[in-house]
């Protein structure tokens, strides 16, 4: 049983060590996409009140996002927010001891460190002894086994934070959802996603398989899928294309060499074209298969939405802001098209987590989560 940090009264003065994802996309310096950012401001909101002193940590994982700068710059425009560029020297250490009741301090990209991705023991005692409290707020990368997640809790008190609380009650719904149950899973990498597949077959309604998830059934119907993105190998789809459930686009967006974009059903895909994104005609399919949803789960886009193939994502965003049912989303792309058309606030519960979603739907819990309630 996890506890989490809202219910522990005496924080006055105590030093939080708060693990939080501030991994989010940045171009030339500047924060892109600031939902995760803005999703971690109560939790320090909430310690800065109660006159806790904390200290964040955090990872940045991206092409332009090796340092945490950008990140503590924007959220410095919400509270006052210190920033030390390095771990356990000296210069660190001074900033920790002068800290006031109510003050925060936010450490570079805790990566710089080999013990973090490596689950060194001693590295993660090292990060537990800055402090006298851990929170773990980052349920965005509790699926990793990395010392700051699943190694410090060891050490000293531990609690799980509210946005933590948030993301297991809401995605749990998953695992006792009202009926009917549409399940609509998108990306690559469709070994990964087999387990994903298989437990909603037996559990949803309908699973929709898209983007180049669906290049696998469709080569599997015997199609011809061009030189579109599949995942190589045997994953019993053969068996899984005869259960009624499982559901792919009825049609699909197909690009040429030349550049040329045309929409094309499934079995009418040539040899020289790449297959990437749904067709208009899926819109309406999915419309159909969601008129009379109760819970929808969402993760992943329906196209290559990296090299500018999102419109059918976008508006597969537009049908489910409007549906009637509990909709749970995530995914990083999936977030970014909710974000750009400002419908977050019409969905029931939209997730920081993309990978750490998939994998506590298919486990129904996590190794930072295990963590917690030792």
């Amino acid at each position: 049983m996890i506890k989490y940090i809202d219910e522990e009264k005496d924080l006055e003065g105590k030093i939080v060590l708060l693990r939080l994802d501030l991994n989010v996309p940045v171009i030339n310096g500047q924060v892109t996409d600031t939902y995760r950012l803005d999703k971690v401001i109560d939790t320090v909101d909430f310690l800065r009140e109660q006159k806790a002193k904390t200290i964040i940590i955090s990872h940045c994982e991206g092409e332009d996002s090796k340092t945490l700068v950008p990140m503590w710059q924007y959220l410095n425009g919400f509270f006052p927010l210190e920033f030390s560029p390095d771990f356990f020297t000296t210069e660190s250490i001074a900033k920790i001891t002068k800290m006031e009741n109510g003050s925060v301090l936010l450490f570079e990209n805790i990566r710089i460190n080999p013990g973090e991705k490596e689950n060194d023991k001693e590295f993660a005692k090292k990060l537990s002894q800055m402090a006298d409290i851990y929170v773990n707020d980052a349920f965005a990368v509790s699926h990793r086994k990395h010392a700051s997640i699943v190694s410090v809790p060891e050490f000293i008190p531990h609690f799980g934070g509210s946005l933590l609380r948030g993301e297991i009650e809401n995605i749990s719904k998953a695992f006792n959802p009202k009926k009917p149950f549409v399940f609509i899973l998108g990306g690559a990498k469709f070994d990964t996603k087999l387990p994903l597949i298989e437990k909603y077959l037996e559990r949803a309604d309908r699973v929709f398989v898209c983007g180049a998830l669906a290049n696998n059934v469709y080569k599997e119907m015997g199609f011809e899928v061009g030189k579109s993105l599949i995942s190589e190998g045997e994953f019993g789809i053969k068996e899984k294309i005869k259960n009624p459930k499982l559901v792919v686009p009825v049609d699909v967006t197909v690009i040429r060499e030349n550049g040329d974009v045309s929409f094309k059903k499934p079995e009418e895909v040539e040899k020289d074209e790449i297959i990437v994104d749904a067709g208009l005609q899926t819109i309406n399919q999915l419309k159909e298969i969601l008129k009379d949803a109760q819970t929808v789960v969402w993760n992943g886009p329906l196209g290559n939405y990296e090299v500018g193939f999102g419109d059918k994502t976008e508006q597969l965003v537009e049908v489910m802001a409007e549906v009637s049912a509990d909709t749970i989303v995530g995914g990083g792309d999936t977030i970014v098209s909710i974000n750009k058309l400002g419908l977050g606030d019409k969905f029931t519960f939209v997730s920081t987590g993309g990978g750490a979603m998939l994998d506590f739907l298919v486990n129904e819990t996590l190794p930072g989560i295990e963590a917690l309630e030792k």
